[in-house]
This record gives C-alpha cells, structure tokens and sequence, in this order.
C-alpha cells in the first residue's frame, strides 16, 4: 500500500529531528521562560515608574536549560512519554465531562456537577496520581524497568512478607479491641443515663 502524502511529511519531519529535538526544546523553553517570568528570580528593572523583568537573562537561561535537556536522550524520550501520556489523561478527563455534561443543561455542569468540596478534592488527587504514575513509568530505573515497575515489585514483596502481614493482624486486633471497648462504653453510659432518667420520674 503506497504511503500517504501527509504521512511522507510526518516520516520526513521525524528523520529531520523534529519531534526529537525541536518540540521538546521549544517546550522546555516555553515552560522555563514562563517560569521565570512569573517569579522574576533574576530581579526586575524599572524603567521610569514601572518595573519589568529582566527577559534577556530569562530567555538566555530557558535557552540553556533547553539544550541541556535535549543533550540528554534519556530526557527527551521521558518528556515524550510524559507528554504523551498526559495528553491522553486530559483527552479522558473531556469525555468523562461530555458524559457527565449528558446528564444535566446547557451551562449547568458548572454549577451544579461537583458543588461537594470533598468530591473536588477526590477528582484532584485522582488526576495528581494518574500524571505522577505517568512520571514514574517515564523514568528509567536501571536493568530495563522503571521506577514504578521497582515500586510496584517491592511494594509486592513488601505485602507478601510475614512481617507485614503481622502488622496488619495486630492493627486489625487493635482497632476490634477498641471498637467493642468504645461499643460497651456507649452503652454503659446509656444504661445509665436511662436509670437517672427511671429514678427521676419515680
């Protein structure tokens, strides 16, 4: 089958560099540069009553931190990973709004989907785990796994251990142990607040 136009572009931008190099600097360096904007780490210069940061050492700075980056093949393939992985989380955050958009009005998701500040707080840590999973397959940990495939397999060994598993068993009884002490309390102050209550309207 005879390759596409647009796909001979997309193959000859890829042996060009582009998605190795370009993109990845162009991100560092946007990312950096507004970075350095925001917080103005080199200062500021006033100019009559205004103050402006100093663009040049931040464009000069972002520029370096962007090839270094680049220098690096380890990062660039992690930024790539990373980014790619991200975009697929934001593509599954829109169809879970357009499916959750179904069930109420126009212009009404905002207002009434998610008014619970606990539930915010849920679909804010669920997002924070899912892109800090993403960060750590992304990252090489040595002997061809990365970190999270090093977390997940200690954190199996971890479990499987009868160390562990004692603790839990102790906790467990532990936490029984002061449900039914708690239980019985509540009910020996209800006995007697019942017996006040006999003894008064007798």
């Amino acid at each position: 089958m005879p390759e596409s136009l647009l796909g001979g572009v997309i193959t000859f931008l890829e042996k060009l560099g582009v998605y190795d190099v370009v993109l990845p600097f162009l991100l560092v360096f946007t990312i950096v540069f507004a970075i350095l904007e925001k917080t103005r780490v080199f200062g500021e210069e006033k100019v009559g009553d205004k103050s402006y940061s100093r663009k040049n050492l931040n464009a000069m700075a972002a520029f370096i931190i962007g090839f270094l980056v680049i220098a690096s093949s380890q990062l660039v393939q992690a930024i790539s990973q990373i980014s790619a992985h991200v975009f697929v989380i934001l593509l599954l955050i829109v169809f879970f709004l357009l499916l959750v958009g179904s069930f109420y009005g126009e212009g009404k998701i905002g207002k009434e989907g998610l008014q619970e500040e606990w539930a915010k707080n849920i679909f804010i840590v669920v997002i924070f785990l899912a892109i800090a999973f993403v960060f750590l397959n992304a990252l090489p940990a040595g002997q061809g796994k990365t970190w999270l495939e090093w977390i997940f397999q200690g954190s199996g060994k971890a479990v499987s251990s009868p160390a562990t598993a004692s603790i839990v068993l102790i906790i467990l009884i532990v936490i029984f142990i002061r449900y039914v002490s708690k239980s019985d309390n509540s009910g020996g102050s209800g006995g007697s607040t019942e017996e006040k209550k006999d003894k008064k309207d007798g």
